[in-house]
């Protein structure tokens, strides 16, 4: 099956697990103890794209919204962002209405995130290495596309694959980083309208960058370098959403997750 993300809903009561090759997700009562239930849904995804690595569904990213009423899937296989409504008392999933919001042909979205103030929502594609924001009405749980853009910069002719995208505490800066052009990709976001703006990159100083986290104070950000074997740190300017990189470096065994405890 090979899950490859793990979530857990606003309420603390459900786990939510992607199943990359199984092509399924899932959801998971979360019990007074910490254990895990038996699931209380597995749903098949179906659907395929152009892409040789799209022979079928390939669920990558399965995220709650911030009020809990809605799952979103990304799902790279069939280049979708699928929409579940979640059933508080039975923890099951309901295709919402619309079920999805497609992405280009062949794009392959693979992780998303929500702004801060749940109005928007992002999503970067690894097969193509786009960044697509959208409208997000948490009413309906339906999104809205606003723009595509690109995560590399003009020119390079390499190979690459975006892998993670993070909205800054502040929902001006957005980040994705890069494997191949080994960088993170900085984007400025107007709040109002989610416009997003190509800012620049910061050299990941490592190979293969997947993972990145913002500490809660929003004033450095630690970025795994499965590639490189190492997680390094950045100063990060909160005014200007620039990277500055700072001699802190940790070598860790092909690191591919990052995440800050709660303060």
């Amino acid at each position: 099956m090979l899950p490859c993300y793990v979530s857990v809903d606003p309420t603390g009561r459900f786990a939510l697990a992607a199943n990359y090759s199984g092509g399924s997700v899932a959801v998971f009562p979360i019990q007074a103890d910490g254990r895990l239930g038996e699931a209380t849904d597995v749903v098949q995804l179906t659907g395929s794209g152009p892409h040789r690595r799209q022979e079928g569904p390939h669920p990558h990213c399965i995220v709650p919204d911030p009020a809990g009423a809605y799952v979103l899937v990304c799902d790279l296989g069939s280049d979708r962002v699928l929409v579940y409504r979640l059933d508080p008392a039975s923890g099951r999933l309901r295709p919402n209405a619309p079920p999805a919001a497609p992405v280009g042909a062949g794009a392959g979205p693979r992780h998303f995130a929500f702004s801060p103030d749940g109005r928007h929502a992002f999503v970067v594609d690894e097969l193509d290495s786009t960044l697509v924001a959208f409208g997000y009405d948490a009413d309906q749980g339906t999104l809205r596309p606003l723009r595509t853009v690109s995560t590399l910069p003009e020119g390079f002719a390499g190979d690459n694959l975006p892998a993670h995208v993070l909205v800054a505490p502040s929902g001006r800066y957005l980040y994705a980083s890069n494997r191949g052009h080994n960088s993170i990709a900085v984007f400025a976001v107007q709040p109002e309208t989610g416009r997003v703006t190509p800012l620049g990159h910061e050299p990941s100083r490592g190979r293969g960058p997947v993972s990145f986290a913002i500490d809660p104070a929003g004033t450095f950000m630690l970025v795994a370098n499965q590639g490189g074997g190492s997680v390094a740190a950045f100063r990060l300017d909160p005014g200007q959403g620039t990277l500055q990189a700072t001699e802190f470096r940790l070598d860790v065994p092909a690191p591919t997750c990052v995440l800050f405890g709660r303060p």
